[in-house]
This record gives structure tokens, C-alpha cells and sequence, in this order.
């Protein structure tokens, strides 16, 4: 008996010391989070100490997309390709019951590579959190519940009856405690009690600030008065194709009123940055936790956000939207032997599910998003998300290829076309100049081979037959 569990032994020590030198992953996810909404980046007058820290200690992908999505609810979309590993249209057809019960999903598959799984936070997939991970806590939806007082507003010479800091608002206060401030309790509650001694772990916090409605306890509020607030550079009062392109009347786009204002665009900007320097407050706090833990220095750490948000920039608040500041967030990736610096090579958000599974010992091959660990570890500068495609229901469609975008608005008939490296503001629309003709023909035509490669439903031939 004693030689028979010798020989059981050593049969199990190769698969006991492979889990055990496989890196932890904690993935730090916002949601609503623009691309520059970090003081590291030096383009926003924002507060974000820990994650400025961050920054400096990683890799930073600086144009990092989302797909865009089949339903207002952007977060949807996002959410279903990170977890399933599908491109946006294949992703809308996944039978996700079906996924999970097979073992499919992201957290399933880190679960299969010998992985304790852990979540906490806004889940907003059509599968429940605690048949994917192993344990979950305060799990959310999609965004906290919010009051007719937080719409249409601020107006001026009238008196606002929102407070972003008030806990009777309800909201993220719901409950007693702020949602980014529970989030982090249990992310911080998982690393104190010994995650990583046996098996590694794989940690999804999935904050939903900086969603609307924007809230926040009021020493955060206070650090953003609206003189200190700059009016963004796109700024409008209107959107000359809200309604083409479906943008309106949409709930985000509620929460100010039409046309917009500089003071309503002042007001909602500086409630977002007090929510995000808040959720930057509680980050700090689970990093420090982790270092505790005495895991760090085996530990991955990658934060992004689902998408961005306008916040004001060209007339609109929402996400809906095939502009920079809806499309691209702030992707970031600390871990063992990564060297910090800038990556400016094109990626998706969702990359990050296919980098964590070729961490734990390789990326399968349906999933169709593609690991990042070239450009990271060995300097590569091959993007993977090259051209970048962006959709939004049937009424928008974007590519963006060598420094260009072109957005096509099959409603309105219309495109427009944005040399984005030279004009990261997207403030000069060039698609009626003369001189661009051929770009514009080049550009629709690699959206058109895009569109086929991701299975997309939509004919554009057939609203821009001359091209």
C-alpha cells in the first residue's frame, strides 16, 4: 500500500507544481470609463493616484476598442464577447445556457486550467454569475437603480434637486454602503483569506462606476467645481444626427437637457470625475490588499472598462457611438517580466479573456479574440485589431485603418470621415472633401470585407450603391 501511494504521489507532483507556478490573474474592470479619463495620460485634469501608479509600473495599450454592440445596452455586448470569446455578431448568437453548461464561458475555462475563480460586481451576462465562477459576492446588474431627478438636469436659473453625494438619492448608495466601496470590500475579502496558497486564482471586479447615475460621497464631489472643469474640445449643442443614428431618444442621452448646454456639460463632467476618483480610491485599496497578500509579485494585474462614455463631447452623453471617446478605454497590464511603456498598436478590450487563457496554458482555438502576450512580452508591434471594426445596431459602422476612420450612417445616407491621428478630437469631418474620394472607396471597401468576416447583417452596398 505504501509503494502504491508513493507511485500516486509522484504521479501527482508534476500537476501540483504546474498550478502552482501558473500567475494569478485579477482583472479590474469599470464600466462607462473613457480612454482618457487618467491623469497619467496628461490629456484630462483628474485625480487617479493609483492608477497614475499603476500606469507607470505597466504595459499600456493606448488605443484599445470595443466592438460597439447590437442593443442600447453597450455594456451588454461588451460583457457577452469578453466572456465568450465571440466577435460581436457571433456573440449575439451564442445560446448562452447552452455555453455554460458545456463549460464554455471565460471564467469556466480558467476553471478547467486548475483556477479558484472569483467574482464580485456587475455581471449583466445572460447566464448567472454563480453557475460560471466558483464563488461570487454582490453580484449586480446593470446599473444602479436611478430617480426621475437625476434626468434632464442641471438647467440653469432653476434649482437642481439631484445630489450626487445625498444616500437618499438611491442609486449607488442603495443599501447603505457605495456600491465601488462593496465591490472593493469583497475583492479586498478574497484576497485576505489566502486565495493563491494552493491553486491560483482568477479574480473578475467588475466595478459599475463610472456608470450614471454619477455618485459620490461628497469630499470626492468637492474636488471637482465647475471652474475647474474644461469644456470638452468637440463640444456642440446638438448632435446634427441624434436621431439617425439612434441616439436619441435613448436614456443616456436623458440626463441632460437638449440642446446641450456648457454649464450641464460642466456639471455632468465633474459628477464623473468625482465618481471616478472615488473608484480610483477604491482600486488603491485592492491593490494594497494584494500586496499584502504577499501574491503580487506572482500576480497579472489588467484593468480596462467595457467602453467609454461622450460626457458631452459632440453633443452627446451616451456610448452609442462610433467616436474615440465611446469606443476606445484605458487598457493597462502589470505582471511578472512585463517592462512598462506604451503599446500604440490597435487591440480589443476583449483580448484580455484570450491573454488570460494563454497564461494558464493556451488559448483555444474558438476563441476568436487573440492573446496579447507578443505585444507584451516580446516587443512586438503586430495589433490585433487591425483594421478596427465598430457597429452599433443597423445604424452605424466604423472602420479605422492607418491613422483613419470612416463611420458610415445607413439612416441618413451619410459619412463621414475623420483622420484621427491628426485629429484625435474627430473635429473636421473630411468625407465631402474632393481629395478624399478614393480614401473613402478604399476605406468602405475594408469595412465591407470586415462586415463579412464578422458574419454582420447589414448591407451598406445598398445605402451607398456609388461606392
Amino acid at each position: 500500500m505504501y509503494s502504491k501511494l508513493l507511485v500516486l504521489c509522484a504521479c501527482l507532483l508534476p500537476i501540483s507544481l504546474s498550478a502552482a507556478e501558473k500567475p494569478n490573474i485579477l482583472f479590474l474592470f469599470a464600466d462607462d470609463y473613457t480612454y482618457d479619463a487618467v491623469r497619467h495620460f496628461e490629456k484630462t485634469d483628474i485625480e487617479t493616484p493609483n492608477l497614475d501608479r499603476l500606469a507607470e509600473r505597466s504595459k499600456v495599450f493606448t488605443h484599445a476598442y470595443n466592438m460597439g454592440s447590437w442593443s442600447g445596452a453597450v455594456c451588454v455586448a461588451s460583457r457577452t464577447m469578453l466572456n465568450t470569446g465571440k466577435h460581436v455578431w457571433r456573440a449575439q448568437q451564442v445560446n448562452l445556457p447552452q455555453a455554460q453548461k458545456e463549460g464554455q464561458m471565460w471564467s469556466q475555462r480558467m476553471a478547467a486550467h486548475g483556477y479558484e475563480t472569483l467574482m464580485t460586481g456587475k455581471w449583466h451576462v445572460a447566464v448567472p454569475a454563480d453557475k460560471c465562477f466558483g464563488r461570487t459576492a454582490n453580484v449586480r446588474g446593470g446599473m444602479p437603480k436611478d430617480t426621475p431627478a437625476a434626468y434632464n438636469r442641471p438647467i440653469a436659473g432653476q434649482p437642481d434637486v439631484w445630489s450626487p453625494s445625498d444616500p437618499a438619492q438611491g442609486g449607488f448608495w442603495q443599501g447603505g454602503k457605495h456600491w465601488s466601496e462593496v465591490t472593493a470590500d469583497d475583492a479586498v475579502g478574497f484576497l485576505q483569506s489566502g486565495l493563491g496558497k494552493t491553486k491560483p486564482f482568477f479574480m473578475y471586479v467588475a466595478f459599475n462606476a463610472p456608470h450614471d447615475p454619477r455618485q459620490a460621497p461628497a469630499e470626492y464631489v468637492s474636488k471637482y467645481p465647475l471652474d475647474r472643469i474644461a469644456i470638452p474640445a468637440s463640444y456642440q449643442p446638438e448632435y446634427p444626427y441624434k436621431k439617425e443614428i439612434g441616439c436619441y431618444p435613448l436614456r443616456d442621452e436623458k440626463l441632460a437637457p437638449f440642446p446641450r448646454t456648457e454649464f450641464a456639460v460642466k456639471t455632468h463632467r465633474a459628477e464623473y470625475y468625482a465618481l471616478i476618483t472615488h473608484l480610483d480610491a477604491q482600486i488603491g485599496r485592492i491593490l494594497a490588499a494584494l500586496d499584502a497578500s504577499g501574491q503580487a509579485e506572482n500576480t497579472w494585474i489588467f484593468f480596462t472598462a467595457d467602453h467609454g462614455l461622450a460626457v458631452g463631447k459632440h453633443g452627446l452623453l451616451g456610448k452609442q457611438n462610433m467616436y474615440e471617446h465611446s469606443l476606445r478605454v484605458p487598457f493597462m497590464v502589470k505582471g511578472p517580466g512585463v517592462q512598462p511603456g506604451k503599446v500604440g498598436a490597435p487591440i480589443y478590450l476583449q483580448d484580455v479573456m484570450a491573454t488570460s487563457l494563454d497564461l494558464a496554458g493556451g488559448k483555444p482555438q474558438d476563441v476568436e479574440f487573440k492573446s496579447l502576450l507578443p505585444l507584451i512580452r516580446d516587443g512586438s508591434s503586430a495589433p490585433t485589431a487591425a483594421p478596427v471594426y465598430g457597429a452599433y445596431l443597423n445604424l452605424q459602422r466604423a472602420i479605422i485603418a492607418d491613422g483613419w476612420k470612416l463611420i458610415a450612417y445607413p439612416v441618413a445616407k451619410k459619412l463621414r470621415l475623420y483622420h484621427v491621428t491628426e485629429d484625435p478630437d474627430e473635429l473636421h469631418d473630411l468625407a465631402g472633401q474632393a481629395e478624399q474620394k478614393e480614401r473613402v472607396k478604399t476605406l468602405f471597401k475594408q469595412l465591407r470585407d470586415l462586415q463579412k468576416k464578422m458574419e454582420d447583417p447589414l448591407d451598406l452596398t445598398a445605402v451607398f450603391p456609388e461606392l
